[in-house]
């Protein structure tokens, strides 16, 4: 990759080596390249990969070698690219690493200062650490998934568990022990699971049950549908807005906007009502198509937003405004997040076509 592409943002200087694995690990190699780091991919040779990697987002902003790590020559090779690394992300089962010679303990006296990123599902340890499993596994034993949905529960694609609880969570404990290394010399193995990823976001949510605050049931609560001032509504067009007026003066604003009396309703807060409130505030979205609601409501204190498609997110306003999206060989996609007032990041295109050279590689990190 170009130095131009390398160059630029708040974490350039920093040397990172993922070998290649899906969702979450990509995930945070991308989110450390967007921010500037020399990322490069550990593929193996001749990989047919599910999206094609000019197509694939989460391959941008880096490069790739090619090494087939059940050989020894390029295992030594891939130990030797390690040890000219700051950090390393990987994302295989436990102990697959080590059987191949290139754990964490292979590196503790070449290269101390070495941020040794694991991500899994379940984690390096635990009854569950050797079991084969997905977002919607890993997310259904941290009472996430089973808050989300109606009826049954609904998978949240798999942002809450791989990207959420997996992958931001994985450049978070790295971010944290590089700190660490740098005042103490001396690097750390993060242990970065989904289930304990997932726990951990459900903390608000855990401590509202906890104040007899929140029902252990989907569609009952105020964050998760049961409120009908915090749902989502069907407008005529079969277009659907977002409603979140939450505090009693934005409530107030919605319905004024909705031409809803308040007097002729149930009280916000009475539970046993809302059926009634949800009722009425829907009969009034059915009257209007979801753009028209968008040009009375959005922007206003009435927190109501249109339900975007993924076509039509990019060309919304609010997001070209902050340039949320951007097209790299004709993808569009997200940029780089979040956005700094010194350095920000920057989405680049990734190589799709030819490895690096290992060789060029150790001679830039050298």
């Amino acid at each position: 990759m170009s130095e131009k592409k390398r160059g630029h943002g708040p974490l350039h200087g920093l040397k990172v080596v993922e070998v290649q694995g899906l969702g979450p690990t990509p995930f945070a190699a991308m989110w450390l390249a967007d921010m500037g780091a020399d990322v490069v991919r550990i593929q193996r040779p001749n990989l047919k990969p599910l999206i094609p990697q000019k197509m694939d987002v989460l391959n941008r902003g880096r490069g790739f070698v090619e090494l087939d790590l059940k050989d020894k020559t390029d295992r030594d090779t891939a130990g030797d690219l390690i040890n000219h690394a700051d950090m390393l992300i990987e994302g295989m089962r436990p102990g697959v690493m080590e059987r191949l010679g290139l754990g964490p303990e292979a590196f503790t006296q070449t290269n101390p200062k070495l941020i040794y990123g694991r991500m899994t599902g379940w984690g390096q340890s635990g009854p569950l650490a050797q079991a084969a499993g997905h977002d919607i596994n890993y997310i259904s034993i941290t009472g996430a998934l089973h808050a989300i949905g109606g009826d049954a529960p609904v998978p949240p694609l798999n942002l809450l568990g791989d990207f959420g609880g997996g992958g931001m969570y994985l450049v978070a404990g790295m971010l944290a022990a590089l700190h660490a290394a740098r005042e103490a010399g001396q690097g750390s193995v993060v242990d970065a699971a989904i289930t304990d990823g997932t726990a951990h976001l459900m903390a608000m949510i855990y401590s509202m049950h906890g104040a007899h605050l929140w029902a252990d049931q989907r569609e009952a609560n105020l964050l998760d549908g049961g409120a009908p001032f915090y749902r989502v509504y069907e407008c005529a067009c079969g277009g659907h807005m977002s409603v979140g007026a939450l505090e009693a003066k934005f409530y107030t604003e919605l319905l004024s906007r909705l031409g809803l009396n308040s007097d002729d309703l149930p009280e916000q807060m009475d539970v046993e009502g809302w059926p009634t409130l949800r009722g009425a505030i829907a009969e009034r979205f059915k009257q209007k198509s979801r753009d028209e609601w968008a040009a009375l409501l959005e922007g206003t204190d009435a927190c109501c937003a249109p339900v975007l498609s993924l076509a039509e997110a990019p060309n919304h306003p609010h997001n070209k405004a902050r340039n949320a999206f951007t097209t790299i060989s004709g993808v569009v996609q997200p940029e780089a997040a979040p956005k700094l007032s010194t350095s920000d990041g920057r989405a680049v295109a990734g190589e799709e076509r030819q490895p690096e050279s290992v060789e060029d590689v150790l001679a830039r990190w050298s």
